[in-house]
């Protein structure tokens, strides 16, 4: 047996019919575009678009927005074509699996489920500090301290804990979003954005846009192209969601005329109110005043700014009512993006547990709420403590560059689709492959390069740590295989544990070179944590008849 055997198309496909009988052609091209809009206008926009602001682009965020969404298209393109063939749950996991063997669908559902649970922690974060200033306003102040992570001054960001804790016992219970919910709150996050700049617009001082490009500082990726490039890589995290659309290409009318309308014309009209918003947040406020713990709430710093000031140079708001109402609407609809991150992490979990590469305890139902209970309360905890410890810079490059990796290998995926399965029924198809799926490719590992050099480090570690897993569990459970490998096989894992390990030495020496003192801590456990792989690996490779 293989790690290299792709689950069959026609098991797939059963999955399909059994699991998701009934699907209806309602959806036309509107639809699908209003169903983008919803789904790509969520958490990154009010949260991380600060941050990447004030630390790598400044004004000329506007411009990083543009390069991600040339990265979506092509990804976008990528996705639909996929599942309009294998329209189960599991997403890239399980467009993976028929494509590139177990190994490559391990790997993909492991960096899924990291991006789904840092990116759930991103929102629980940026949500406590909206909730914050959203209390502010009816003068209830909560002690910072209770509202930080420890590595920005606090001790532990209790409401964004308690937020992943509160969503998670909702989804064990099963209940579920209905579509006049899921209205309301896509009426509520448009809103936001529209209000923001109709209302802004009138308040942008044009000083705050000199110099446009701010001069880099020396330092990669702070300010200047590779700052911009950056920043694009960052607020990648603001176009999470789009993928949404090519999940319903079995539910549109006409899938090869409406998927690619419903994609393309989605992400224009959001890349479009994107510009605008961060031109207007830019405008209003300088972009330095979004640096620290209040960057990653910018939304909050820039309504505040919007009003007329005084003698003693303090803000009076022009609209006090409105500030708390945008607050209010803005929890309203990160609540809802919690609630589909969890939700997304959990359908990955359980699909890698019923192919025997997890624990199967992480598959079983509950018997009274039909959910997977024990895969939402470990979860529950994991999200928890990167809420309460981690600082939100960390988890929201964290859910970038996982994003990102994923879609790199679902553009691969499509070629190899192309070459293996050339006659395999598809309502979508791509268009001008090879181009679009290089293209996605290129793009997406572009953006990925730019990425700071401690978040390769806690990549590459995560990945480890899975590569530790299915080594030791994966490969003797697994359904498909019968947990029977050849020893090529092991070797392979063995020998790509090996590489990985290298990697992480290079980037840990490349990053330790130019870091500042605190980031000594990094560079210790990763030669550590390497060495200790390098053992296991090496062991695995030459004694692997005892895994």
């Amino acid at each position: 047996m293989s790690i290299w055997k792709r689950k069959p198309l026609s098991q797939l496909l059963n999955e399909a019919a059994d699991s998701e009988k009934g699907l209806k052609k309602t959806l036309t091209a509107p639809g699908l575009v209003a169903l983008g809009i919803g789904a790509i206008i969520g958490a990154g926009l009010f949260s991380i678009t600060g941050l990447a602001a004030s630390a790598n682009a400044g004004p000329a965020i506007t411009i990083s927005f543009l390069v991600a969404a040339f990265g979506c298209v092509f990804a976008g393109l990528c996705y639909a074509e996929f599942s309009s063939m294998i329209p189960v749950a599991g997403s890239a996991y399980t467009y993976s699996f028929a494509t590139m063997g177990e190994f490559i669908a391990w790997i993909i559902g492991w960096d899924l489920v990291l991006e789904y649970a840092v990116g759930a922690a991103t929102v629980s974060i940026s949500w406590s500090r909206y909730f914050g200033k959203f209390l502010a306003g009816y003068g209830i102040n909560i002690n910072e301290a209770y509202m930080l992570s420890p590595f920005e001054g606090g001790i532990i960001n209790i409401p964004a804990v308690l937020i992943v804790m509160i969503i998670s016992l909702i989804l064990i219970r099963g209940t579920k979003e209905s579509s006049f919910f899921n209205g309301i709150i896509v009426l509520l996050k448009v809103s936001v954005v529209l209000v923001f700049i109709a209302v802004g617009w009138q308040y942008i001082r044009p000083e705050n846009f000199t110099p446009y490009i701010p001069e880099n500082t020396g330092k990669f990726g702070e300010f200047g192209f590779s700052g911009i490039i950056r920043a694009a890589a960052i607020v990648f995290f603001a176009y999470i969601g789009f993928d949404a659309v090519s999940t319903a290409a079995q539910e549109a009318k006409n899938p090869k005329r409406d998927m690619p309308i419903g994609i393309l014309l989605s992400l224009g009209i959001c890349t479009i109110l994107y510009i605008l918003f961060a031109h207007v947040m830019t405008g209003v406020v300088n972009y330095q005043a979004f640096a620290g713990k209040d960057g990653i709430a910018p939304v909050a710093v820039a309504v505040e700014a919007m009003g007329t000031a005084g003698p003693d140079g303090m803000i009076t708001p022009a609209y006090p009512w409105l500030n708390n109402a945008i607050l209010l609407a803005i929890l309203g609809g990160y609540a809802s993006v919690i609630l589909v991150m969890l939700m997304g992490q959990s359908r990955v979990f359980f699909s890698m547990s019923k192919d025997g590469l997890m624990p199967k305890i992480f598959s079983e139902v509950h018997p009274k709420f039909r959910t997977p209970a024990k895969n939402n309360l470990l979860f529950m905890v994991i999200v928890s403590l990167f809420a309460a410890f981690i600082p939100a810079r960390v988890v929201g490059e964290m859910t970038s560059i996982g994003t990102l990796f994923a879609f790199i290998l679902v553009c691969i995926g499509v070629l190899i689709m192309r070459k293996k399965m050339p006659e395999a029924p598809r309502a979508f198809r791509t268009p001008l492959v090879p181009f679009v799926p290089i293209a996605g490719v290129a793009v997406c590992l572009f953006m990925m390069v730019f990425l700071p050099l401690d978040t390769w480090i806690r990549l590459i570690v995560w990945m480890m740590i899975g590569f530790d897993l299915y080594l030791f569990y994966g490969m003797k459970h697994s359904k498909l295989n019968k947990g029977h490998f050849s020893l090529r096989s092991y070797k392979t894992v063995a020998s790509s544990g090996l590489g990985m390990v290298l990697a992480l030495i290079v980037i840990a020496f490349i990053h330790h070179s130019d870091a500042a003192l605190d980031d000594h801590f990094l560079f210790y456990f990763s030669l550590f944590f390497a060495a200790l792989h390098a053992v296991i690996y090496a062991f695995s490779y030459k004694k692997v008849r005892i895994l």
